[in-house]
């Protein structure tokens, strides 16, 4: 997609500050970090979200982030990483490129659990949604 911002980065036509690169990956600082080490991991060729993430290529993009995570892991020693993708608008997905934030986290950081991104807690019960899933082929 010739707009896309990551697509650029993935082209090395806007510079970032990489710190990982394969054949279909590249991770690079974020320019907003939430924590010292907030990197982002993209598939080199334009995909929009997770969903639209080929099978093909699926597993060597968690590769991708295992490793980065694990050279983040010896480079900055956190404690641990909150690690995710807004996916839409509605997510808070601002560049409609698939990324992944992976944020390294320490004790006593102030940063909250995953659980605290959102809190619209469901009306129906668990077994009402969970048929809603199994049942929607």
């Amino acid at each position: 997609m010739a707009e896309c911002l990551f697509c650029k980065i993935a082209k090395k036509e806007i510079s970032s500050e990489v710190v990982y690169e394969d054949g279909i990956s590249v991770a690079f600082l974020d320019i907003n970090p939430c924590a010292t080490g907030h990197t982002m991991v993209i598939p080199k060729i334009h995909i929009d979200n997770i969903l639209s993430l080929p099978d093909s290529i699926a597993g060597d993009f968690m590769n991708a982030i295992k490793t980065i995570s694990n050279l983040l892991k010896k480079a900055l020693k956190p404690d641990g990483f909150t690690i995710g993708i807004n996916h839409g608008r509605s997510a808070g997905q601002i560049i409609e490129h698939l990324h992944v934030h992976i944020i390294p986290r320490w004790e006593n950081d102030g940063g909250g659990s995953i659980h605290s991104v959102v809190t619209s807690r469901p009306t129906e019960s668990l077994s009402v949604i969970r048929e809603k899933i199994v049942n929607h082929k």
